[in-house]
């Protein structure tokens, strides 16, 4: 598995297991872990969640897969920005840790900006770090123009890595965000990398896939790990899909193929506000 250094000094691996709707329905729960356990299985170690997933439901899930593995694990959740007020965030953080049935994440994320002043949840942050609550923590779904602000706030530069938007249908970040998290040392994380299952139908990834002898999911996800400074983390719900997630990290994509894919779907010529889903 291919990893990338955080700010913070921790690696972490570039593909992950992303865990959005799983804890939401009993009959599929079993499903949920047997994946997850497979994932783990096979080395995709990283696993994302957040305290909003099915409320909690999703943390659940996880607390009954890395029960005994719990050292394999890099760990990430993500707080509500109307519980990021210090004492809040603090709070909504030993919830997580509950349900969970662990005592530290590996990477903790305010979900996306509110109107708890900022300063104060990176101080939340800061001080479960101290705490060793958590190993490091960032952000999710700020802009270019947000972060600049956070790392300017007294606990900003702490901030390990940026979880937003980011697939071949939403390159809007490639303008600005990407070069300048880049420049920070700041990693992306790429949610949502198969557009919530709209890019399989795409003719360019079709035609790609066919040739390759590999799924238009594989396409989608390779062209992200060949992104430079890009952690990608995909749903992980099914076997089959854990599978296939796992196969893309020996997919090359090729000097013409990733001319097919520009061409299919252009980079941004000029800057587009942060998309979020």
């Amino acid at each position: 598995m291919r990893t990338l250094q955080l700010p913070s000094g921790q690696t972490i691996p570039v593909l992950g297991m992303g865990t959005w709707r799983m804890g939401e329905s009993a009959k599929n729960r079993q499903i949920e872990i047997d994946a997850l356990h497979h994932g783990l299985d096979l080395g995709l170690s990283l696993i994302d969640t957040a305290e909003m997933y099915g409320e909690g439901g999703a943390e659940e899930v996880i607390a009954e897969v890395i029960t005994d593995r719990r050292s394999e694990v890099f760990l990430v959740s993500k707080v509500y920005p109307h519980n990021a007020s210090k004492r809040g965030a603090i709070a909504a953080c030993e919830r997580s840790l509950k349900r969970l049935k662990t005592d530290y994440l590996d990477l903790y994320l305010l979900h996306w900006r509110g109107s708890v002043p900022l300063a104060e949840t990176l101080a939340a942050f800061q001080a479960l770090q101290q705490a060793g609550k958590i190993r490091s923590y960032g952000v999710s779904n700020f802009d270019t123009e947000d972060m600049q602000q956070a790392i300017q706030l007294t606990d900003g530069n702490g901030i390990a890595t940026n979880q937003v938007l980011y697939n071949l249908m939403r390159r809007g970040i490639e303008l600005n965000l990407l070069p300048w998290c880049r420049q920070q040392g700041i990693p992306i994380m790429a949610y949502s990398p198969i557009e919530q299952g709209r890019l399989l139908n795409n003719q360019a990834l079709k035609a790609i896939a066919q040739e390759r002898g590999v799924t238009t999911a594989q396409v989608a996800i390779a062209w992200l790990l060949h992104q430079e400074k890009v952690i990608v983390i995909p749903k992980s719900s099914r076997i089959e899909h854990v599978e296939q997630n796992y196969a893309a990290l020996a997919l090359k994509l090729s000097a013409p193929e990733l001319a097919t894919l520009d061409s299919a779907f252009p980079p941004p010529a000029k800057p587009v506000p942060l998309e979020m889903l």
